[in-house]
């Protein structure tokens, strides 16, 4: 994956990031959902500080209800994710995207462009 990941890992994963998120339906479930991911991830670990294990289970839930409705998104989308390297490399990518990718996305204009762009312009 070396030369394909020129410039890292956030580099790499927002070059094409436009092209692979299309389908409207999966660039609204994003924005909601990314949201409920990140505040499932911080509140897992407030829980965990807590040492509320209840509290852990519901947030770690909510982290993976909010990954897989993503998922169901992308299965939308006409340009399929880059496969996973493995265990390490699916963490690394989803929470890059999760916590960096998607948001500066969105900031920069681009979740914009494509939700407002007409059906069948790429």
């Amino acid at each position: 994956m070396g030369a394909e990941r020129e410039g890292g890992l956030l580099a790499w994963q927002f070059r094409d990031y436009a092209e692979r998120h299309q389908d409207k339906l999966n660039l609204w479930l994003h924005l909601y959902a990314v949201p409920a991911f990140i505040a499932g991830t911080l509140a897992a670990g407030l829980n965990l500080l807590a040492l509320s294990l209840v509290g852990v289970v519901a947030s770690l839930s909510f982290v993976v209800l909010a990954f897989l409705i993503q998922g169901l998104g992308h299965k939308r989308e006409a340009s399929a994710p880059v496969p996973f390297d493995g265990p390490g490399d699916f963490l690394k990518r989803v929470f890059a995207e999760q916590f960096v990718t998607f948001p500066r996305f969105v900031l920069s204009g681009g979740w914009m462009r494509n939700v407002t762009r007409p059906a069948g312009h790429h």
